[in-house]
C-alpha cells in the first residue's frame, strides 16, 4: 500500500489514458451503447477492446463500421489468459501515442468484470500508462429480476459497477422501474444510476467520469460513502415521475448512526448473496488497521467485490483513502482533514457471503 502524499494530479496521471470497462448481462444493450460511442460526434477517438466468447467472434460483426480501432480477444473466459491478452493489447495500444484519447473494454455478457479491472492495477507497465476510469454496467430493466434469480454474474456486474445504466426503461411500468432501482441500490449503494431507452444515456455520464478514482469522487462528493447516489438521469423521452428520488435512499440507510453501523439491504426481487456492509467508527490505530485490512482481504478476498473507505488515523492530519478489488487493496493519503469535518472512519464492503459480525467486531478492534 503506497502512502505517498498526493494533492494534485501528477504529470503521469494527466497523461495516463482513461479506460472504461463496459459490462452487462447478455442483451442488456452493450453493443448499442458501444456503437453510439463509436459514431457520435463527441470529438474523441476511442480504441475498443471486445472480449468475445467462443471461437467465432460475433459482437465484432454487430459493431458498426467506424474509423475507430477495434481489437478482439477470442477466448471469452475472463481469467488469466484474457488478462495476459488484455495486457498485450493495451501495451500495444499505449505505444501508439496520439492515435486515440481513451480505451473502452467491452466484456462478454457472462463475465465478471473484476479480473479486467484488476489488470489495470496488477501490471506495472499498463498501470503506468493507463488509469481505470469507471466500470459501467448496463442492466435490462425488463429482465433483471429473472437474471438475478439465475445468474451470479448479473449480480456481480452490478455490485462491481461505478455507474449503472438501467436500460429499456420503456418496457416497464414506473412501479417496476422503482423496484429495479431499489434492487440495484440493495446490491450496490455506491453506484450512480442513470435511466435509458435504447442505451440513450449522455456519453458524458459514461466516459471520462473518474468514478474509479476514489480521491476524485470524494473531492466532488464528500458524502459519497455515506449516501450512495440518488441522482437518476432519463433519456429525452422520459416522462417518469421523479418525486421518489429525492434522497430517499432506497437502500435503507439509517442516518442516526452511532459510531458504527451496517446494513444488509434486500429488495422485493433480490435475495441473493451479494450485500453491502457499511462500517463506521472513530479514529483508527494504523498499526492495527492496516494489518487487519490486509488480513481481511486475504481471507475474504474472493468474496469481496469492491471495498472503499475513508480512514481517520490517530495523530494523522490527512484523510487516508482505501479501495480494493478482491485481494488487491490500495491506500493513499488524500488531503488534510478540514476543520468542519468529523474525523471518523467509514468503510464499505460489497461482497458475497460476508461474515458481517466478524468484520464489524474485528474492525472495531482497530480503534485507536
Amino acid at each position: 500500500m503506497s502512502e505517498t502524499q498526493t494533492e494534485t494530479p501528477s504529470e503521469a496521471e494527466t497523461t495516463q489514458i482513461p479506460v472504461t470497462v463496459l459490462t452487462g448481462y447478455l442483451g442488456s444493450g452493450k453493443t448499442t451503447l458501444l456503437n453510439r460511442i463509436l459514431t457520435e460526434d463527441h470529438g474523441k477517438r476511442y480504441a475498443v477492446i471486445v472480449n468475445e466468447f467462443g471461437e467465432i467472434g460475433i459482437d465484432n460483426d454487430l459493431i458498426v463500421e467506424s474509423d475507430e480501432e477495434i481489437y478482439e480477444m477470442n477466448n471469452g473466459c475472463v481469467c488469466c489468459t484474457v488478462r495476459g491478452d488484455l495486457v498485450r493489447v493495451v501495451e500495444g495500444l499505449t505505444r501508439r501515442t496520439g492515435r486515440f484519447d481513451a480505451i473502452v473494454v467491452e466484456t462478454t455478457g457472462l463475465a465478471d468484470p473484476a479480473p479486467v479491472a484488476q489488470t489495470f492495477f496488477m501490471d506495472d507497465d499498463v498501470r503506468a500508462k493507463t488509469r481505470l476510469d469507471a466500470v459501467v454496467a448496463l442492466v435490462d430493466a425488463k429482465h433483471l429480476p429473472l437474471r438475478l434469480k439465475d445468474s451470479n454474474e448479473a449480480e456481480d456486474q452490478i455490485a462491481f459497477a461505478d455507474v449503472v445504466i438501467v436500460n429499456k426503461t420503456d418496457l416497464v411500468t414506473p412501479e417496476e422501474l422503482a423496484t429495479v432501482e431499489a434492487t440495484i441500490r440493495a446490491i450496490n449503494p455506491m453506484a450512480r444510476i442513470h435511466r435509458a431507452e435504447r442505451a440513450g444515456v449522455a456519453l458524458s455520464d459514461v466516459l471520462d467520469r473518474g468514478a474509479f478514482d476514489l480521491k476524485r469522487v470524494l473531492d466532488n462528493d464528500p458524502h459519497f460513502l455515506e449516501h450512495g447516489h440518488p441522482d437518476h438521469v432519463c433519456g429525452p423521452d422520459c416522462d417518469h415521475d421523479h418525486h421518489h428520488h429525492d434522497h430517499g435512499h432506497e437502500h435503507g440507510h439509517d442516518h442516526n448512526h452511532g459510531h458504527d453501523h451496517h446494513h444488509d439491504a434486500a429488495s422485493p426481487i433480490h435475495d441473493a448473496g451479494v450485500k453491502s456492509l457499511s462500517l463506521r467508527a472513530g479514529e483508527m490505530d494504523p498499526k492495527k488497521f492496516l494489518p487487519w485490512l490486509e488480513k481481511t482481504t486475504q481471507i475474504d478476498g474472493p468474496n469481496i467485490l469492491r471495498l472503499k473507505g475513508i480512514i481517520a488515523f490517530a495523530d494523522d492530519p490527512d484523510r487516508f483513502v482505501v479501495q480494493g478489488v478482491h485481494m488487491i487493496v490500495e491506500g493513499d493519503h488524500q488531503r488534510p482533514w478540514r476543520d468542519d469535518e468529523k474525523r471518523e472512519t467509514r468503510l464499505v464492503f460489497i461482497g458475497r457471503d460476508l461474515d458481517t459480525e466478524r468484520l464489524q467486531r474485528t474492525f472495531e478492534a482497530c480503534l485507536a
